[in-house]
């Protein structure tokens, strides 16, 4: 990610991060830019519902990504929480967790790791995940898509997720093994964002594991 203004914009109320070609090497020697935000030791929030409206137009190596994670924590052990990611130009997003439990002891089906929906690629969505102290339980367009519950497992940090609060990354991401080669000839592209919403549980909102 940069801070080069080309990478950002602010049009019609919404929120523009654009992923281009760098045309300028004299202020970043990257071929590539991408523009992106963190709220990192600023804003981070507990258990609640995550909330943001956003569209994603499609390039060949454009992978955006709207996340979580943990402040003051350390990867993989602390917690990732993928609310969405989008390659190219798919008609469906990811949603995915990932921890030691998952990344480290492979642990991907028991429960299970994550999923993909289907998105109106033509058009905003909007993409939620609730952080209880016992699940996450992820949302597209309002429909539940899946949840990923604390299990009773004798295999070191499955549910990590209630021991820190989490702040929010989203990016306009390019290229990698993953999504594959970019297409300049796609760029530049665009990820809008409409609007960013956390509803904060009240205790009597949150579902506590029996």
């Amino acid at each position: 990610m940069t801070n080069d203004e080309r990478c950002y914009e602010i049009r019609e109320g919404k929120l523009i991060l654009r992923g281009i070609e760098n045309t300028n090497s004299e202020v970043d020697t990257a071929h590539y830019l991408t523009g992106g935000i963190y709220s990192k030791d600023k804003r981070y929030f507990g258990f609640g519902r995550w909330e943001i409206r956003a569209k994603l137009n499609g390039a060949q190596g454009a992978w955006p990504a709207i996340w979580l994670l943990p402040q003051g924590g350390k990867w993989p052990d602390d917690g990732e929480i993928d609310i969405m990611e989008h390659l190219n130009f798919d008609s469906i997003a990811y949603q995915t967790v990932h921890s030691h439990y998952t990344y480290v002891l492979d642990e991907r089906e028991n429960p299970k790791q994550g999923t993909t929906a289907v998105i109106d690629s033509e058009d905003f969505n909007t993409y939620a995940v609730e952080v209880h102290p016992d699940s996450l339980v992820f949302f597209i367009n309002h429909q539940q898509t899946f949840s990923y519950p604390r299990i009773d497992t004798d295999k070191d940090g499955q549910y990590p997720f209630d021991k820190h609060q989490y702040y929010l990354l989203i990016d306009m991401q390019l290229g990698g093994p993953w999504v594959g080669n970019i297409h300049s000839h796609n760029l530049p592209v665009e990820m809008e964002i409409d609007w960013v919403r956390f509803y904060p549980f009240k205790d009597k909102e949150i579902r506590r594991r029996k």
